[in-house]
């Protein structure tokens, strides 16, 4: 299958390369000195699970492509996901299936309806990655998780999600196929917004939020407030989700610091509207009370309406 990755920061360049070091047949979109840097030399990766490679790579513009992809990764921010749609548009074809792999929930249904015509599912993926150079992605320690599936009503062309589930996996990529996608991507928002959150408010990696202390009490008060919210959406857990997100987190390279708490310190655009004020105004809909979420926000809320 001809793989399509728009976005090739560190969550779609962790996918593009290991897609690519296992032979497949990957194109992926970037821009600026980051995609010159990939044209002229090759995508680096300095990964935990696979070491060091320099791996030749098709890559160009959306403007540039030509082409028509069976697979399409959506791995742009949140704040972008209107700049792909004419992309997806046109190297769609009529069996084409796009997987967008966003840290805020309701990206696939909302994908769908702007393209409606071509097949949307939805997923999340665990894993910590970064551009740490032009043309150079770092991956941090050993969880490259993938979960992805069809909303209810989507129809998929049989056979299709097991292909890519066994390219996937063949890649050295842990992949899931979700049955029931909408609570997953709640999952991963629940843990990525208070993984984010506490990361920036505290400005500190990870590790601080392995051991006792106010990090750790704040993460676990996030985690509580939008299990408390999924509930409230009628959504069915399978394991306490406070717990789940507690040993998520400890399983983190204790250096490594979430790409919202990244940006927001460089004074770039960053995903805090869907991490953090998304969460609160969704539970304020419902009638759920985020004291731990308006702590948080209490200091960031100034910046995120200048930006606005």
């Amino acid at each position: 299958m001809k793989y399509l990755v728009a976005g090739t920061g560190g969550v779609g360049g962790s996918i593009a390369a290991f897609l690519a070091l296992a032979g497949k047949d990957v194109t992926c979109i970037a821009r600026g000195s980051h995609l010159e840097a990939i044209q002229k030399n090759g995508l680096k990766l300095i990964s935990g699970l696979k070491g060091e490679h320099i791996i030749p790579i098709n890559a160009c513009t959306a403007e540039e492509y030509t082409g028509k992809a069976d697979v399409i990764f959506v791995c742009v921010k949140g704040y972008s996901i209107d700049s792909i749609i004419q992309l997806i548009d046109r190297a769609a074809h009529e069996n084409t299936i796009v997987i967008p792999i966003l840290n805020v929930y309701g990206t696939g249904p909302k994908l769908q309806r702007l393209v409606p015509r071509v097949t949307v599912l939805d997923g999340c993926i665990y894993i910590v990655g970064f551009i740490s150079n032009p043309g150079e992605i770092t991956q941090m320690g050993t969880i490259f998780r993938m979960v992805y599936g069809a909303h209810k009503g989507t129809i998929v062309p049989p056979g299709t999600m097991e292909a890519v589930q066994n390219d996937l996996q063949e890649s050295g990529i842990k992949a899931e196929i979700s049955p029931d996608i909408n609570r997953d991507t709640f999952i991963k928002w629940s843990f990525i917004s208070a993984m984010a959150c506490t990361g920036a408010y505290y400005d500190a990696p990870m590790g601080e939020g392995q051991k006792p202390g106010a990090f750790r009490d704040t993460f676990t008060g996030l985690s509580r407030e939008s299990a408390g919210l999924g509930k409230k959406l009628g959504i069915s857990f399978d394991e306490d989700l406070v717990s789940y997100n507690l040993k998520v987190l400890d399983k983190l390279a204790p250096e490594s610091t979430a790409s919202m708490q990244k940006d927001l310190a460089r004074g770039h655009d960053s995903e805090i509207q869907g991490l953090l004020f998304d969460m609160i105004d969704t539970a304020r809909e419902h009638g759920v009370e985020t004291p731990t979420y308006e702590m948080v926000a209490s200091k960031f809320r100034d910046r995120n309406n200048k930006s606005n």
